[in-house]
């Protein structure tokens, strides 16, 4: 079935300007969205997801209350929810393979909503602005027609992406909204902060940078992060960034370098050291195992040996 709008097919998406100007509704959803406030989440309850990188879980969960992502530019949030379960997933798209990754996101929903015959599948979009080059324009199109061509009826309920999200300061297009948040309990979704984003943060931005593909990070049955096996090769020839200036590093390692955020040039630094420090990865990997998580009684989460 088509992406569906207040119960009706939506039909061929040209832009979104145009699939604004059929619904207004989504107008008014999205400013309604932008102003809320921001909320800065606690480490504690929460399953950080970065680029790249998608996680599903329910409300029966006593790990995870909150999954979450940000430092979204042109890149989009996309939060796909049943209302049956309460099941629902986050993932962070840059456009890297769209037209698979989308249906990764509804498999992981509907294998957490087996046996609930109430309830429908509904899709919150965020991130993107009016970037010179249209790089979110052109994802925001690309998710939208991704989940057209699914089987599965998909209620578009919040689309806060691209020119919905922008707005001008001191002359130069951003973001307004860079991060959000899910209560998985309740099922809302709100703009948030986040001060921890792991765990194992380094290496999950050293799988990211180094072209590693979407890819699921959460056992929410087992209540476990699981990272890896990653690969990427010992020859990379990426020491000389450390080596440019902070303005270099942002004009060429960043699809947006006038809006993204303050810590972007000292992540992207912290990785590829990270990168320069383990040359084989295999070795991150003892047995070509992942690296399991489980979160403590504490909140925080710890190093789980492999069953």
């Amino acid at each position: 079935m088509p992406l569906l709008i207040q119960n009706r097919e939506v039909g061929r998406i040209r832009s979104t300007a145009e699939l604004y100007d059929r619904n207004p509704h989504l107008q008014d959803n999205a400013r309604t969205f932008r102003s809320k406030p921001l909320v800065d989440v606690d480490p504690k309850c929460l399953l950080y997801v970065q680029q790249r990188e998608f996680a599903a879980t329910t409300p029966a969960d006593n790990s995870v209350s909150v999954i979450g992502s940000d430092d979204a530019t042109t890149c989009h949030l996309v939060v796909l929810r049943h209302t049956g379960s309460g099941a629902a997933c986050i993932a962070h798209c840059d456009g890297s393979s769209t037209s698979s990754e989308i249906p990764l996101l509804v498999k992981a929903v509907t294998s957490l909503s087996d046996g609930y015959n109430e309830g429908r599948l509904e899709l919150h979009l965020f991130g993107g602005f009016n970037d010179e080059s249209k790089t979110s324009h052109t994802l925001s199109l690309n998710i939208l027609t991704a989940f057209q061509n699914l089987e599965e009826d998909i209620h578009l309920e919040t689309c806060c992406i691209t020119e919905m999200n922008d707005v001008v300061v001191n002359g130069t297009h951003r973001p307004i909204i860079y991060g959000i948040g899910v209560n998985v309990r309740t099922g809302d979704v709100f703009p948030a902060s986040f001060t921890h984003k792991g765990p194992a943060e380094e290496l999950r931005s050293a799988r990211t940078f180094t072209g590693g593909e979407m890819v699921e990070i959460y056992d929410s049955r087992q209540g476990l992060v699981k990272i890896g096996p990653c690969t990427w090769s010992s020859n990379l020839d990426i020491a000389f960034w450390l080596l440019q200036s902070d303005a270099t590093i942002l004009k060429y390692l960043s699809t947006s370098p006038a809006a993204e955020p303050p810590h972007f040039v000292q992540h992207m630094k912290s990785t590829i050291h990270f990168l320069l420090d383990h040359p084989n990865p295999d070795s991150l990997f003892p047995g070509g195992q992942p690296q399991l998580y489980r979160r403590t009684e504490g909140g925080d989460w710890e190093r789980a040996a492999p069953s």
